[in-house]
């Protein structure tokens, strides 16, 4: 998943998004970051989060064909067992990683629909805007951070019955 956000943070500036997601001060080079300072959620920041989200999306849409390719191609031909029960680890471990991207696209669909619907942004538990830098450092955010922490001691305290 880093590698992922990390290759969807460098390919941000790049034109992902529609063209008329972009307002004209954004610039042609998509430079734009939202601000504390101007109105939460405005239309520039949610097409900002859409364009985040959506790359984010096909970078991991992208990785999981690469890994479908690569396994018609690899088939297991190790003669020597030792051999093969490492490339079947491998494979696993590849598998598992991609099912978990899978639920995260599920998420990331989840938090473009929230944009559509006007929710994005806004904690489900509270109600409250959840900072920008939360959302920046994880798009797919339902909660502020201390709506998160309250949930997570929740459950370990419900885990420990």
């Amino acid at each position: 998943m880093a590698t992922v956000m990390n290759r969807m943070d460098d390919t941000d500036n790049s034109n992902h998004g529609a063209a008329n997601d972009r307002s004209a001060d954004d610039g042609a080079d998509g430079a734009y970051r939202p601000d504390a300072d101007e109105p939460f959620m405005s239309l520039r920041q949610q097409a900002y989060f859409r364009r985040k989200l959506q790359a984010w999306k096909e970078a991991i849409l992208r990785e999981s064909q690469e890994t479908l390719s690569q396994l018609q191609v690899d088939s297991l031909r190790e003669a020597d067992l030792t051999d093969r029960a490492s490339s079947e680890t491998d494979w696993s471990i590849e598998l598992r990683t991609r099912d978990r991207q899978r639920k995260l696209v599920s998420k990331i669909e989840s938090a473009i629909r929230r944009i559509d619907e006007g929710e994005y942004g806004y904690c489900e538990v509270t109600g409250e805007p959840i900072s920008l830098a939360r959302l920046e450092a994880r798009p797919i955010a339902t909660m502020t951070v201390e709506a998160q922490e309250r949930h997570e001691r929740h459950e370990k305290v419900s885990r420990e019955d």
